[in-house]
This record gives C-alpha cells, sequence and structure tokens, in this order.
C-alpha cells in the first residue's frame, strides 16, 4: 500500500526538498503541497491523505490550528498529522499534542527519520522524537502543581483500565517503545501493544501520542523533581 503524504510548509525549497525524500521511496508518494494552514486543511480534504507533515509558523492559519481543524473533522479521522518545525520546544509539543498531532519531529532530523515517522504515523502509532519527549515531560512537570492541569473526566475515565493498561500507559507517557516495555515488563511487544490500543480505546484517545498527553493531564504520572 501506498502511503499518501501532503506537504504543508510556507518555504517552497523546503517543500520541494521533502518532496524530493518523499517520492524516492517505493511505499510513498506526494498527493499535494500547501503553503499555509488553510490551505492544507482544504487540500486534506480534496485528497485524503494518509499523513500530512505539517510546518507550525506559516502565514495565516498557522500549522497548530490547521492540525487542530483536521484532527477535530470526523470525516478526517484517517489522516495523522506529523509536525515539522525548527522550533522543537516545550510549549509547540504540548500544543501539537493537544491539537490532535500524531508525532512531533524537528527539521534538523535524518531523512530516514523524517521517513520512518511517516510510517509510524499512518500505521497509527506515534512518533515523538526524544528532545521533544523531554521537553513534553518537562512541561508537565512545571505545571504538575497547577488547578487546570487536570482533567477530571479523564482522570474518572482512569478506572477503566486494568493494572497491566495503567502499568504501560506510564511507560508510554516516560516515551518508551513497545520493545522497551516489553523488555521492562518481561512481556512480548504484541502483548504491549494489545495493552496500547484498549487503552487508547478506553481512554478516548487516537493514537499513543494522546495517551502521553491525558497520562498527565489525568495526573497518573508526575515526575519527581531531580
Amino acid at each position: 500500500m501506498t502511503i499518501r503524504v501532503l506537504l504543508a510548509d510556507d518555504q517552497a525549497l523546503l517543500r520541494s526538498a521533502f518532496r524530493v525524500l518523499v517520492d524516492s521511496e517505493p511505499d510513498m508518494e506526494v498527493v499535494g503541497e500547501a503553503s499555509d494552514g488553510a490551505e492544507a486543511v482544504r487540500l486534506a480534504g480534496e485528497r485524503r491523505p494518509d499523513v500530512v507533515l505539517m510546518d507550525i509558523r506559516m502565514p495565516g492559519t498557522d500549522g497548530l490550528t490547521a492540525t487542530r481543524l483536521i484532527c477535530a473533522d470526523p470525516a478526517l479521522a484517517q489522516i495523522r498529522v506529523v509536525i515539522l518545525t525548527t522550533f522543537e520546544v516545550d510549549d509547540y509539543v504540548v500544543q501539537s499534542l493537544r491539537a490532535g498531532a500524531s508525532g512531533f519531529l524537528g527539521k534538523g532530523s535524518e531523512p530516514q527519520e523524517l521517513l520512518n515517522a511517516i510510517r509510524i504515523a499512518a500505521d497509527g502509532e506515534a512518533l515523538l522524537s526524544p528532545a521533544a519527549t523531554k521537553g513534553l515531560i518537562a512541561r508537565f512537570l512545571a505545571q504538575s502543581e497547577a488547578d487546570d492541569l487536570r482533567d477530571p473526566a479523564r482522570s474518572e475515565r482512569l478506572g477503566t483500565l486494568t493494572g497491566r493498561e495503567r502499568e504501560v500507559l506510564v511507560q508510554v507517557a516516560g516515551g518508551h517503545s513497545n520493545d522497551e516495555i516489553a523488555e521492562r515488563l518481561q512481556v512480548s511487544p504484541l502483548t504491549v501493544k494489545t495493552h496500547v490500543n484498549r487503552a487508547m480505546a478506553k481512554l478516548g484517545a487516537r493514537d499513543r501520542a494522546q495517551l502521553v498527553v491525558i497520562a498527565y493531564e489525568s495526573g497518573l504520572v508526575r515526575p519527581r523533581v531531580g
């Protein structure tokens, strides 16, 4: 199956470079290019890509708003958004995931990392670069005592998880892969994936990235200082 990719970036030179990279892969094709967020939303509806590579800073409708609009549309539920930006900072990581993005990658990443991110997102998983994951954890740590951080509805929904599903969710929030979690919990990667999928279904998360947000917003994970 060919992965259909939509490029959204206000820099034509970067879009051209991404197109060459993506189109060089036998299992991928670029189905459209957008120079701003509004065009990205329109093309997402018209072309129905599997994955959108979305820049954050664009004129007019920015990438965060475009991501939110795409992910909130039930008709576009199959589309996954990977945020690609030079600004790999905490605020953007949190806002991107809350907007519904399935991944977050710095533009300084290696070409193979980008291609892997597209495949992972298309497969329904999520990809956060190590820097983004650490930034996300640091952001929630800084806000852990804020009154508006916890989501009571999500906290209550945690009660539907089994003990093992909660264990796996904690590991996911720590930025660990299925293989790493399997080794830590001494189970098979397939078992971990099953627990992750069940946790997503019970918590109403569209993907693994959303599980990270829920784990912190619900108060399940509260990393210690130092």
